[in-house]
């Protein structure tokens, strides 16, 4: 990776006098307070040091960007300094491709971001980039490995990608080498999307997405896959309570479906309401939720009674369950944002029905002309036995400055 890093370092220098050169950076602190009543305060109180409390932190990211000719790229680079722990710098090409254009198509091949499907909290059908949704800042996304090529005319699209093409049989996730395909149509105000992907460890998908705008206010959208094989994280069969390893593992599970409904609506005051709801069936079940709950329960029994370190590892291993994109198979969020002049304050609500968990976020931005200011809060709780309520993280503030040049 150094290499790759000091490669395009020596690219953008060379071509800086010539290259259209952009970039951001942005100082932040976030400031964590730990769950005090989840599963790993509980592990940690048990034995201290083996769950650690999420710690706050000053972070420093930036981003230069350049594009010459065919080539484009982006440099990421962070300083993260956490409260009481040691600080770590890190650096990575975010993209790195060359692209061109050969009778009436347009092919790139490197490492490139590639983002699909009209959800915003969720999107089912983002098979190629698979970007983390509902974070608290802009995300400074990561490309992947690919080779594309797309096809476009006034009101047609195809795109057909195959990423991570040197990946091995055991890549997993987004990681996992796939051909995807995206087929996009306009007619009139309505925006169709057709999508299929055929991963070497997943098999096959197919899925179809499709956003309208009705009038000046008003947009719909929805967003369907259904799915062969689906990587996710699943508790093996244990005999007795106390396992001597991880029960928990990273596996290819059997055939789901993915579904999403929203829409939303801007009045002339710039006042706007966002409303989604989906199914991700890759998700944990009610019962595998309750199987889960059920062995806190009885590992938290026995503490006092079994070896400490035995009880405090197996409850820091449960933690592995919140390693799936979604928590709950149903879940729901509206979101009501403001924009009035340079200020724009807006809230947020992240609920899941099945357990009564809820992620509730308030935030405030501010636009200058080349300075973004954005501070806020995010609270995890709801229902005391819901899943969100299990999370490290109890509460997250953060500030943050985003500077462009």
């Amino acid at each position: 990776m150094r290499r790759y890093v000091a490669l395009l370092a020596l690219s953008l220098s060379a071509a800086a006098a010539q290259a259209d050169v952009s970039g951001q950076l942005r100082p932040q602190w976030q400031q964590r307070d730990a769950n005090s009543g989840g599963l790993l305060a509980a592990a940690q109180a048990l034995l201290p040091g083996i769950a650690p409390p999420p710690r706050s932190a000053a972070v420093i990211e930036a981003e230069l960007r350049a594009q010459q000719g065919p080539l484009t790229g982006a440099l990421y680079l962070q300083h993260n300094r956490p409260k009481g722990g040691p600080a770590s710098s890190r650096a990575s090409v975010q993209e790195l491709y060359a692209s061109g254009e050969w009778a009436g198509w347009q092919f790139s091949a490197g490492r490139k971001l590639v983002a699909w499907d009209v959800g915003f909290a969720f999107r089912p059908n983002d098979v190629v980039a698979q970007e983390e949704r509902h974070t608290l800042l802009s995300p400074m996304n990561r490309g992947r490995p690919l080779v594309q090529a797309e096809y476009f005319t006034a009101e047609t699209a195809w795109s057909l990608v195959w990423v991570n093409p040197q990946a091995g049989r055991e890549a997993r996730s987004g990681d996992e080498q796939a051909l995807a395909l995206r087929v996009y149509q306009r007619q009139g105000a309505v925006d169709l999307h057709g999508f299929a992907r055929l991963g070497e460890r997943t098999g096959a998908s197919v899925g179809m997405a499709v956003s309208s705008v009705f009038g000046d206010s008003t947009e719909l959208h929805g967003s369907l896959r259904a799915l062969q094989h689906s990587d996710v994280w699943r508790m093996r069969p244990i005999t007795g309570l106390l396992a001597t390893s991880s029960p928990w593992q990273l596996q290819r599970d059997g055939a789901a479906t993915q579904a999403l409904i929203g829409g939303s609506w801007t009045g002339e005051n710039k006042l706007s309401l966002m409303l989604e709801a989906w199914w991700d069936g890759r998700a944990p079940s009610s019962a595998q939720w309750n199987d889960w709950q059920a062995r806190n329960a009885a590992l938290l029994s026995l503490a006092g009674r079994a070896p400490a370190a035995a009880v405090a590892g197996n409850l820091a291993w449960q933690a592995s369950g919140f390693g799936n994109a979604s928590l709950r198979r149903r879940n729901a969020f509206a979101r009501l944002a403001w924009t009035h002049e340079a200020w724009q304050p807006s809230v947020d609500v992240l609920w899941t029905p099945g357990d009564g968990g809820r992620i509730t976020s308030a935030a405030l931005g501010w636009n200058g002309d080349r300075w973004h200011l954005d501070a806020g809060l995010r609270h995890y709780g709801g229902s005391p036995g819901s899943v969100i309520a299990q999370l490290p993280t109890r509460r997250l503030a953060y500030l943050a400055a985003t500077g462009s040049f």
